[in-house]
């Protein structure tokens, strides 16, 4: 059975986190899995990117109730009219997900993803706190390599 990994992380343009991401990308492409991401821009057309440089598949599930705005590097994109409640969507996808960036659409499907019991492997993301102590719910890495070897790791085990 094929692997999906979903990638979240900030819209905004950020030229340290895009390259990050679109290594990230490269990496799930060339594991065979399938990208899936939020389809627009940012760390979402980054990774996008990547993973169609290593020939690999993408899906983007959008905001929207059209296609407009997807990132050119999504093949197959999933207008959901539903606005930020989309993320759900996004991490419901994938078996594990990996996230890049600390904006709060990204934070949010942080938590939406720990609820679904689903492994996060975090880039340059929040760190949690829960009764005054580290939660270790998101696993850091260092770098993409460290990032996509940890989820695939963690997406195995379950």
């Amino acid at each position: 059975m094929t692997t999906y990994i979903s990638v979240i992380g900030v819209g905004k343009e950020d030229k340290e986190l895009n390259q990050l991401a679109q290594e990230v990308g490269r990496l799930i492409a060339g594991r065979g899995a399938i990208l899936v991401c939020g389809g627009l821009g940012g760390i979402m057309h980054a990774v996008a990117c990547g993973a169609k440089e290593a020939g690999g598949t993408t899906v983007g599930i959008l905001p929207g109730p059209d296609r407009v705005g997807a990132s050119k590097c999504i093949d197959i994109a999933i207008p959901t009219d539903m606005a930020h409640a989309r993320n759900a969507l996004v991490v419901r996808a994938g078996d594990g997900v990996i996230a890049i960036g600390a904006g709060y659409g990204t934070l949010s499907e942080i938590g939406l993803a720990l609820k679904m019991g689903k492994p996060v492997v975090g880039l340059k993301t929040w760190v949690l706190y829960r009764d005054d102590k580290r939660d270790e719910g998101v696993v850091s890495a260092d770098t993409p390599e460290q990032a996509v070897a940890t989820i695939f790791q963690l997406t195995k085990k379950r």
